[in-house]
């Protein structure tokens, strides 16, 4: 089972999670259509661009978008050279490789740390940043199932508001930010694994033999009670340079 991208079709009769009331896909193919020069950053695997793209009434000039791991930068580049977008590889946390103002819209699902200096540097004056990010304490429920409790810190990690804070110390204007909490189920053992071996930063070091028991005891859970239920957490930003 492949782990690269963000293509979660595996999961379908497996495992679920409820989407966020604003649409993050369509809503960013309406602010492609409006936009001149556009950047995408952390693309993963190109599905969210690609199907923005795919579905918006105007196809921008330029589009260009950058990711950080590499079995991600391939699989966007085969899925959205077709569409004439370039893929940039480019770490983390290393500077963006474009002119300051160079782009009028910024997007993102789910950046791993925003990088809120570069992203206004990028941007020219007027331009806005519009993205998805995963909120605090997502999906802590199985987090902590196999982690056990964690510190204060750690939930707070990624809060709106800090996150607003920091937007705004970069030069930003927060025009809107929505949050919400959104029920997932898993309903086999199977399920489970492959999402921890997919997003490997909810359990660091994850492998089978490590947690054999702890997956042993999850599977009885989930035979008993049908599923496991968690939460993950999501807000949108939508935010201007000044």
């Amino acid at each position: 089972m492949p782990t690269d991208g963000w293509d979660f079709s595996w999961f379908e009769g497996r495992a679920s999670e409820a989407r966020p009331s604003w649409g993050y896909a369509r809503a960013m193919a309406g602010r492609l259509a409006g936009a001149g020069a556009v950047l995408e950053v952390e693309t993963g695997g190109g599905e969210v661009l690609d199907f923005a793209l795919g579905v918006a009434r105007r196809r921008p000039p330029l589009v260009v978008a950058t990711e950080g791991w590499a079995p991600n930068a391939a699989k966007a580049t085969a899925l959205l050279r077709p569409r004439g977008v370039p893929v940039v590889t480019v770490a983390e946390d290393a500077p963006l490789p474009f002119a300051d103002g160079a782009f009028d819209l910024v997007v993102s699902r789910h950046p791993v740390r925003p990088r809120w200096a570069e992203i206004a540097r990028v941007l020219e004056p007027g331009g806005t940043y519009f993205a998805q990010h995963v909120g605090p304490g997502s999906v802590f429920e199985l987090v902590e199932f196999f982690l056990g409790p964690q510190p204060q810190a750690s939930r707070d990690a990624r809060h709106p508001d800090r996150e607003r804070a920091a937007a705004e110390a970069a030069g930003l204007q927060v025009v809107d930010l929505r949050a919400e909490r959104l029920r997932m189920e898993f309903h086999d053992i199977g399920a489970v694994v492959h999402f921890l071996r997919k997003v490997v930063w909810m359990v660091p070091g994850f492998t089978v033999e490590a947690y054999r028991d702890r997956l042993r005891a999850l599977h009885q859970r989930i035979e008993a009670e049908g599923c496991f239920v968690a939460h993950s957490t999501r807000h949108l930003f939508d935010a201007r340079k000044a």
